[in-house]
């Protein structure tokens, strides 16, 4: 037998797998944080990439906007806005004249409480900080992309500012493919009708983790920010601790694209073949508080796992399923065509993950290990249930055969991995 521990809630679970049936454990190659966070991202700004330095981007008559992610993100922009602000007042520009904006998308405002934990009480002091609505009347509107047709709409303190920064955090994203760069435009500062119609092109093969080439939501978003003239961008990578691995600033695209390389290098895990089995733990607390969250570790494991085997979830799900839309499109739509159908006419953000969910249960079964009631896991999310991982385990070598072959992913929220032949 052998023993694999997986993160569970606060605490870990033991799932007892035979030695014969055991291909492995999929871990990412996490690298340490720097020592001074405050320091690399000072370095990041003084060694820009594929652009000059801000301080010679700007003039001090200069009205600067700057976006950062909302409370829905983990971006340490706490630590990135602070040393950008000492820049800009370098190059001579006032703090009355410099602007902080919450990229929402379509999320709600950030409340004063948000605001202090993710600016810190000085930032807040000195500057003035707004929250993104993308249901604004004053949005301005700049034009259409090109190659997808969406009409870009932008928050009007963002697109009247002289000089546009950007910050976030580059890491995978479902159907972006990665999260960061200029996705801090669409959807962080566009309006509603902007960010729906580039939403449903996730419908395309291509719109997936871990994606970029050919990617049509990608595609957009990038043509969005360029419309948007987007003159410089600080984006860090950070590890599962949330602490900062490596900063990265200058270029809209070239910096963004520094970011995703190490990305990869860190958390895409090339493997040898498909599992019948892959017992996946999201990564524990937070990245398991609801299912909404935890979803994205059985998205990941998808890509090693042969088409009719089994994916075992262990997430505690405390707060339950966590998103009202994700259950209410579980609830009200009975197949994949049907939730198509609503995501072309009418995307609301949580119904992308009934999307997902209901195309991977098309592939494999899911077997939930959590703290859930089964009544909400079996009926509207259709899952199969356990108490227990190793009961778990049992049910999945019935369904999958005794022979079956299994994989374990610890860390499944933050683990890409990807088989290299092209097998089955």
């Amino acid at each position: 037998m052998v023993d694999v521990w997986l993160p569970y809630g606060k605490s870990e679970i033991c799932v007892r797998i035979p030695t014969r049936n055991f291909l492995g454990s999929i871990e990412p190659a996490e690298k340490p944080s720097v020592s001074d966070a405050r320091a690399e991202i000072e370095r990041a700004l003084s060694q820009p990439i594929g652009s000059k330095p801000l301080s010679d981007i700007v003039k001090p008559e200069h009205k600067v906007a700057i976006v950062v992610d909302d409370a829905t993100r983990p971006a340490p922009s706490d630590l990135m806005v602070p040393p950008i602000l000492d820049e800009l007042n370098m190059a001579g520009v006032k703090e009355e004249n410099i602007a902080v904006i919450f990229g929402c998308g379509t999320h709600k405002a950030v409340t004063r409480e948000e605001a202090v934990r993710l600016l810190g009480e000085d930032v807040l002091n000195r500057v003035k900080v707004i929250s993104h609505d993308c249901r604004a009347e004053d949005l301005v509107y700049l034009g259409k992309t090109g190659k997808h047709g969406t009409k870009v709409y932008l928050n009007r303190v963002f697109a009247e500012a002289d000089v546009k920064i950007l910050t976030g955090d580059v890491c995978f994203h479902y159907y972006a493919g990665y999260g960061g760069g200029r996705k801090s435009v669409l959807p962080a500062v566009a309006g509603e009708e902007s960010i729906k119609h580039n939403h449903t092109m996730l419908l395309h093969p291509k719109a997936k983790t871990g994606v970029l080439e050919g990617n049509p939501i990608h595609e957009d978003m990038v043509e969005a920010a360029k419309l948007a003239k987007v003159d410089f961008i600080v984006n860090v990578v950070v590890n599962s601790e949330g602490e900062i691995v490596k900063a990265f600033a200058g270029d809209l695209e070239q910096a963004f694209y520094e970011g995703v390389k190490l990305v990869d290098e860190m958390y895409r895990v090339p493997v040898d073949r498909k599992a019948d089995i892959a017992v996946v733990s999201p990564g524990g607390h937070p990245a398991d508080v609801n299912l909404f969250q935890a979803y994205k570790g059985v998205d990941n494991a998808l890509e090693v796992v042969k088409r009719g085997g089994v994916i075992i979830l262990v997430a505690e799900c405390p707060e339950g399923h966590g998103n009202q839309v994700f259950y209410d499109w579980m609830v009200k739509f009975k197949d994949l065509k049907a939730v198509e159908r609503e995501i072309k006419r009418r995307f609301v953000l949580g119904g992308h993950k009934a999307y997902y969910l209901m195309k991977a249960l098309r592939k494999v079964q899911i077997i939930l290990v959590s703290s859930m009631p089964d009544y909400y896991a079996s009926n509207v999310f259709k899952l199969k249930t356990a108490r227990a991982v190793n009961d778990a385990l049992n049910e999945a070598f019935s369904i999958a055969g005794r022979k079956a072959r299994v994989w374990a992913m610890p860390y499944g929220n933050f683990t890409l991995p990807e088989v290299r032949t092209g097998e089955e």
